[in-house]
């Protein structure tokens, strides 16, 4: 799995003109999932996610869980995560899951989520939704599980 963490004051997802989804300050989380995760992955990055020290504390440096600021999560499905950019000028998605087991994992991940203790809220898997930010920072992270 793949997840790019946007530190947020807030944002929004919009699908078909409805705002579905909202939060407040915390992580917006782009989610991609690749044929090889599993339930595992799926727990790793959750556990990483809700434990990962990007929020400031009192001195300015980060020190604070998105749970220690009693932050929320907006998580986002984003199979291009996975583009292959290597040949061509279109890119493949051979490496992204398929929609099936995507959006098993991707439903998993926002169930472990919250049940570490992150309010968490969710874009709508296989639409076409308008995400909106501010992002705090900004700090943009990038979590891979092949790398944790």
């Amino acid at each position: 799995m793949r997840a790019v963490l946007q530190r947020v004051r807030s944002a929004s997802v919009t699908v078909n003109g409805d705002r579905i989804s909202a939060i407040g300050r915390g992580l917006l989380i782009l989610l991609g999932v690749t044929g090889d995760d599993d339930a595992k992955t799926a727990a790793r990055l959750a556990e990483k996610t809700a434990a990962l020290r990007i929020f400031e504390d009192q001195a300015g440096k980060m020190n604070l869980s998105v749970r220690d600021v009693a932050g929320e999560a907006l998580v986002v499905s984003q199979f291009t995560l996975y583009a292959d950019c290597n040949k061509g000028r279109r890119p493949s998605f051979m490496n992204a899951a398929s929609p099936d087991e995507a959006r098993e994992l991707y439903e998993r991940f926002c169930e472990l989520l919250s049940g570490l203790g992150v309010p968490t809220r969710r874009g709508q898997f296989g639409a076409k939704m308008i995400v909106s930010l501010e992002n705090d920072g900004p700090v943009t992270i990038v979590l891979d599980t092949l790398l944790l």
